[in-house]
């Protein structure tokens, strides 16, 4: 399996999938927001499963899941399913499958790979991140089936993550650092997750013109989708 890029050949994908496994073809490293220094040698390996599918109203959508608030690292945040490496896991892929498995119910049998995107560090958790892009070619019903992990499982229309009335710049009150986010009811999207979105929307021809200099504290941002 390659380290990066597709896993199919573009041409087999739906018309509005195409443009980002094409776009993974040559994607850098460098392609994504805010991208941190390279990850120490004790980092660990992990896997997140960037979900695509169609549905019949609301059009693209991504699988997103609200992480229980224990205290951690990334606890009460919203993510893309997914975790650390297991032994046994060959790969991302199948990282990222389990994972999703474990933590949203879904049937891995509906679920195409279609890329394997760059890995990226987080320096907070101390990850070293693999992001995995599938298309949900059979949707199954995805719920929070571990509370102690995940509070909440939602497909999300990009539409809605394009609008740039959801758009806005988060500042973390401690670091001052700035990067994007998106603000939903009920749903506040930023970090890592969102910087993939960011991408995501580029790359499929999704995103729409937003005014990236208005900025919000994180405290508010939180209050704010509350």
């Amino acid at each position: 399996m390659a380290d990066r890029g597709p896993l199919v050949d573009p041409a087999t994908v739906p018309d509005w999938l195409r443009p980002v496994v094409e776009a993974t073809l040559d994607l850098d490293p460098d392609a994504y927001p805010h991208q941190v220094a390279p990850p120490p040698a004790d980092a660990r390996d992990a896997a997140v499963l960037i979900l695509l599918g169609e549905h019949e109203t609301r059009g693209p959508d991504v699988l997103l899941q609200l992480r229980a608030d224990r205290g951690g690292a990334h606890s009460g945040q919203v993510a893309f399913p997914g975790g650390s490496r297991e032994p046994e896991d060959d790969g991302p892929v199948a990282t990222a499958l389990r994972e999703a498995v474990e933590e949203t119910g879904l049937d891995p049998s509906g679920v195409r790979p279609l890329a394997v995107l760059p890995q990226l560090h987080i320096p907070v958790s101390g990850f070293h991140v693999t992001p995995v892009l599938a298309h949900w070619v059979a949707p199954s019903r995805v719920w929070a089936v571990d509370p102690e992990e995940s509070a909440a499982v939602a497909r999300v229309p990009l539409a809605e993550l394009a609008d740039p009335a959801n758009r806005f710049t988060c500042r973390h009150p401690a670091s001052g650092f700035l990067g994007p986010a998106f603000a939903l009811p009920g749903m506040l999207v930023w970090g890592f997750t969102a910087a993939l979105l960011t991408l995501l929307l580029q790359l499929g021809g999704w995103e729409r013109p937003w005014d990236g200099s208005v900025i919000r504290d994180l405290d508010a941002a939180w209050r704010s989708v509350g």
